[in-house]
């Protein structure tokens, strides 16, 4: 297993291990679900290994995942890790529903917290954003929360350039989350070098392709048939059996190199920047030993080149069209000028 070092995401102060772990997987209701005393140990066993930068969010599990986390962290726990949670995203009706008007940023920030059994939260993100609500009336409540020390740093997720401007005008931003992999890649043209520009640390989530690049066309057999992945457009039969080539290939390379397809395609996300903590999710301890690993493995610019090249012929979209409304490309808000309470 790799050693974890330590790394600076942003420019606010905030620090972090090199490799983070996303929790949303420990308690999705469509996964079959793990004892939670083997959950909190797979969380131990991460901060033990270095792995200190802990994703969760309000939504994860209905709450749950909050509630898991905070029971992981007590005794003494709490004080070894870097916490980052989200909010705005709300199940009504049985519909998705972004909000980020501000008695909601703060009654969700007060609700976290509870959950969490935590006094202050140390990166805070809206999950989504409210395209009815001028960002700049989200980022005021959550300077808010800041001044009362109730959070740390503030982040963004799948979030436009313009509005990562606009955003970081009134507070500046830490971390934009946003989905980055060897299948992934539409951030790089815009907004990525606007992160790298105003000094925002970048955390990767997805970064094996919503598990593709560790095992292959063969992941979808373990799915439930609630698993949201099913609905993906790279995942639909006709684009499964042209992208198995795909994986063949890369595991082709990951042989030669001495690792794993899935070292591979996480050490790709390691080598875009010193900026960039992917965050990959498992909740299996043997599937976090290898994440951690792909630390260990060097990439030449062939190298990465060629991944590329193998990864461009991949089919199909990165999203199902109901939900592109859930994306950066459609995450921006009125002008302020617009807003009325």
């Amino acid at each position: 297993m790799g050693e974890v070092g330590r790394m600076k995401l942003g420019s606010q102060g905030l620090e972090v291990s090199e490799q983070g772990l996303g929790c949303a997987g420990m308690t999705r209701s469509d996964s079959q679900l793990k004892p939670e005393e083997d959950l909190i140990k797979l969380i131990h066993h991460a901060i033990d290994s270095g792995v200190t930068f802990l994703d969760t969010a309000d939504i994860y599990g209905h709450h749950a995942n909050e509630l898991l986390l905070g029971k992981a962290l007590k005794g003494g726990m709490r004080e070894k890790v870097e916490l980052a949670t989200k909010f705005g995203l709300c199940s009504v009706d049985g519909k998705l529903e972004v909000h980020g008007d501000p008695a909601y940023v703060r009654a969700a920030c007060e609700a976290s917290l509870k959950r969490l059994n935590i006094d202050c939260i140390d990166l805070y993100y809206p999950h989504r954003i409210d395209t009815r609500v001028p960002i700049e009336i989200t980022m005021g409540e959550l300077k808010k929360l800041v001044e009362e020390g109730k959070i740390k740093y503030i982040g963004l997720s799948e979030v436009c350039a313009s509005a990562i401007r606009r955003a970081h005008a009134v507070h500046p931003i830490s971390a934009v989350q946003l989905e980055w992999s060897l299948w992934t890649r539409d951030v790089e043209e815009e907004i990525v070098p606007t992160c790298r520009e105003l000094g925002i640390g970048i955390v990767a989530y997805c970064p094996l392709g919503r598990g593709f690049f560790a095992s292959g066309a063969k992941i979808v057999e373990s799915w439930s048939t609630e698993d949201p992945r099913k609905s993906l457009p790279r995942f639909q039969p006709e684009n499964l059996e042209y992208n198995k080539t795909v994986f063949e290939r890369v595991n082709q390379m990951a042989t030669k190199k001495g690792c794993t397809p899935a070292q591979l395609a996480l050490a790709w996300v390691h080598h875009q920047g010193s900026d960039v903590c992917p965050i990959p999710g498992t909740s299996k301890i043997e599937n976090f030993d290898q994440n951690v690993g792909a630390l260990s493995v060097k990439l030449t610019p062939e190298e990465m080149s060629e991944l590329e090249s193998i990864a461009d012929a991949v089919k199909g979209g990165r999203d199902p069209d109901v939900a592109v409304l859930l994306s950066w490309m459609n995450s921006e808000t009125p002008p302020l000028s617009s807003w009325k309470a």
